[in-house]
């Protein structure tokens, strides 16, 4: 295994973990890209999609679902750790497979700066 692999153990699969990221209320953005973020007691990072149809039919959605999934996919073995991340493409933007995967570590390395360095085992947090 070459690093590079999607598998299930990074993936946010129910709906209960989306909602956790959700109720975390730890929101970041650019230009590109909505994130949701919360710390997970894992050494993983997860990421789920979130594609409205505001985003135009289900051809358009999945081809941006797939691009976002490729692009998290590339990036993840630079991406900080022990992170839940929730993605949703900016609505009226286009992007690129490079901007994407700039926006996800930007925005990622921005949540793990906030989440975890408030959440070690000196915090006091739970």
């Amino acid at each position: 295994m070459n690093g590079f692999g999607y598998p299930r153990a990074c993936r946010l699969t129910s709906s209960a973990d989306f909602n956790r990221v959700y109720a975390g209320k730890q929101r970041f953005s650019d230009a590109r890209l909505l994130m949701f973020a919360a710390a997970n007691s894992t050494d993983t990072t997860r990421a789920g999609f979130s594609v409205s149809r505001k985003h135009g039919g289900s051809v358009a959605r999945h081809h941006l679902k797939r691009l976002l999934r490729e692009a998290f996919r590339l990036s993840r073995a630079d991406l900080p750790r022990g992170l839940d991340l929730v993605v949703i493409p900016q609505q009226g933007t286009i992007g690129t497979m490079q901007e994407y995967q700039g926006s996800l570590a930007r925005l990622t390395r921005k949540a793990a700066r906030r989440l975890l360095e408030h959440s070690g085992p000196d915090s006091g947090a739970t």
